[in-house]
C-alpha cells in the first residue's frame, strides 16, 4: 500500500478513539502539561497550528509533553518540534503509552524523554500525505527522501547512535520496548507508574503498520457508525 494511503488509514482508523488534546496547569507549581494523545493530522487529529498556539500560551519555566499517539504527518511533526524548540521552557517529554512514527520525533524534541514502563517508540520512514499527478508525486518523494535524512540526523544527534544504524532502524519499522528506547538513546528514562499518566491500554489500532508488537495487536474496537465507515472506505477508494 502506498504511503499516503497508509497515512489516510491510520487517521480514519482512529477517528473514533478514545483520545485528548489539552493544555493543564499544575496547581501551586511553575509547571504545564500538554497532552498529546491524538493522530498528528490537522484535519483528523491534532495539528501543528493547535501545537503552536498551545504552547505559545504558556509562560511556565516547564512544560510536560504527554505523549500517547500513533503518529502521523511527518510535515506537522517538524513544526511541532520547531515550536518546542522555539519556547524558552524546559521541556520534558512523557512517552505514556506510545510514540510511534511522527509522534517519536516530536518527543525526542524535548529537553528530557521518559518513558513509561511498558510504554513503546517507533521509527520509519517519514510519511505524509500528496495528490497531484505524477510530477507532483515524484517531487513529494523527493522531499520526503530529505526529510527522511534530517531526520536520521536529528535521531543520530540524539541517539549517539551511528546514522547508518538509525537510517536502517527507519527503513525495517523498528519498534523498542521501554527499556530498548532508553538502551538506544531515544529516552533518558524508565518511569515506574508514572501518575501523571493516563494511558493505561493501547487505545490505537496499527493495522497501517507492518511490524506492530503482539502488544499492541489487540486495541479497542472503534466505534465507528455505518456513515462514517462508508466515508472512510470512499476516502481509500478516492486516494489509491
Amino acid at each position: 500500500m502506498p504511503n499516503h494511503r497508509k497515512l489516510l488509514q491510520l487517521a480514519i482508523e482512529n477517528s473514533k478513539a478514545s483520545k485528548a488534546f489539552e493544555v493543564r496547569a499544575e496547581d501551586g507549581a511553575d509547571e504545564v502539561s500538554i497532552f498529546l494523545y491524538d493522530v498528528i493530522d490537522p484535519y483528523w487529529g491534532v495539528g501543528a497550528e493547535a501545537f503552536a498556539k498551545a504552547l505559545a500560551s504558556i509562560t511556565a519555566g516547564t512544560i510536560h509533553l504527554r505523549v500517547n499517539s500513533p503518529g502521523g504527518d511527518v510535515f506537522e511533526a517538524r513544526a511541532m518540534v520547531a515550536a518546542i524548540g522555539a519556547h524558552s521552557a524546559k521541556v520534558i517529554a512523557h512517552i505514556d503509552g506510545l510514540a510511534a512514527s511522527a509522534a517519536t520525533y516530536v518527543a525526542m524534541a524535548a529537553d528530557e524523554v521518559r518513558i513509561a514502563d511498558g510504554a513503546f517508540m517507533m521509527i520509519h520512514q517519514a510519511w505524509t500525505f500528496s495528490m497531484g499527478n505524477a510530477a507532483d508525486l515524484r517531487a513529494q518523494a523527493d522531499l520526503l527522501d530529505k526529510v527522511d535524512a534530517s531526520i536520521v540526523a536529528d535521531y543520530a544527534r540524539k541517539t549517539g547512535k551511528d546514522a547508518g544504524q538509525i537510517a536502517q532502524w527507519m527503513a525495517d519499522e523498528t519498534w523498542f520496548t521501554s527499556a530498548e528506547a532508553v538502551e538506544n538513546g531515544f529516552a533518558d528514562t524508565v518511569v515506574q507508574n508514572d501518575k501523571g499518566s493516563s494511558a493505561t491500554q493501547n487505545r490505537w489500532t496499527l493495522a497501517a503498520y507492518q511490524k506492530v508488537p503482539k502488544a499492541l495487536t489487540a486495541p479497542p474496537e472503534p466505534d465507528l457508525s455505518s456513515a462514517a465507515r462508508t466515508r472512510a472506505l470512499a476516502l481509500l477508494e478516492r486516494f489509491g
